[in-house]
């Protein structure tokens, strides 16, 4: 006979025990090694051939102190850079990590697969909010739906997309972190509740960033399709593409100059 557990638990679900109390048993700081001239801007993307080949063409150089973290100057500016691990749990923990280092303001890129039919390879998408269904975030803000994001930056993002002459789309995002469990029937409805595209740790690091009074903007490039019945692999098994995407790289740093420029 099975245990009952049913009363060993409230009525509501864990994952809506939200608690708003910042220090906690293990927190960042102990890992996170204060650096005195952390640079005022940060921008990190989660493909490893990407992140390397933008550290080659702008020739950054390692912080002292951080690992993989690299300084690198760009239109005058410096700016910190570094490459985000897959998956919101990984993703969120090296954000908090690098935040007890000194960052304040993050600009997050990387792959999404698409939802919609119109979205081109390699298109950018600029999420205005993340639907939750991964377990991350519930971590860092109430349970809910959704979780808004990129208010602050927009602006000066749609203007570096226009003067670089790049189209864009924006929509929610759908995050998941089981997506091996992105059956037909759940795509058909995120995409009813509005989402255009999906990932792994978007949702995540809007909350955490949130809960932390972090400065943060994110945007993608249309990778894998889930518009059809069938996957589209298209640019995610690309072995080519890397200077390609190096484009996006930029696009990111242009978006940092515009931020240190308003402040």
């Amino acid at each position: 006979m099975s245990p009952d557990f049913s009363m060993c638990y409230n009525v509501s679900m864990i994952l809506e025990e939200f608690d708003k109390e910042q220090n906690a048993v293990i927190n960042p700081e102990a890992f996170g090694k204060k650096i005195p001239d952390f640079p005022a801007v940060t921008i990190s993307c989660f493909s490893n051939k990407l992140f390397h080949r933008t550290v080659e063409v702008l020739q950054g150089t390692p912080i002292d102190g951080l690992k993989d973290v690299y300084r690198i100057a760009y239109g005058g500016k410096d700016f910190a850079f570094y490459q985000s691990p897959a998956g919101a749990p990984a993703c969120v923990m090296k954000y908090e990590e690098l935040r007890a280092s000194g960052m304040r303001t993050l600009i997050l890129y990387g792959m999404c697969g698409v939802l919609g039919e119109s979205l081109e390879d390699e298109s950018i998408i600029i999420p205005t909010g993340a639907l939750r269904d991964e377990g991350t975030s519930y971590h860092y803000m109430p349970a809910s739906d959704t979780v808004g994001l990129n208010d602050r930056f927009m602006d000066l993002f749609i203007d570096v997309l226009h003067e670089a002459e790049c189209s864009y789309t924006q929509g929610l995002t759908w995050t998941t972190d089981a997506p091996y469990r992105e059956t037909e029937s759940k795509v058909n409805r995120r995409k009813e509740q509005g989402a255009v595209c999906v990932e792994m740790e978007c949702a995540a690091m809007a909350a955490a960033a949130q809960f932390r009074n972090t400065d943060f903007f994110t945007f993608f490039y249309a990778a894998d399709s889930l518009a059809g019945s069938e996957w589209t692999p298209r640019s995610l098994v690309a072995e080519n593409r890397t200077d390609d995407q190096t484009r996006i790289s930029f696009l990111a740093f242009e978006l940092g100059l515009k931020i240190l420029s308003e402040n």
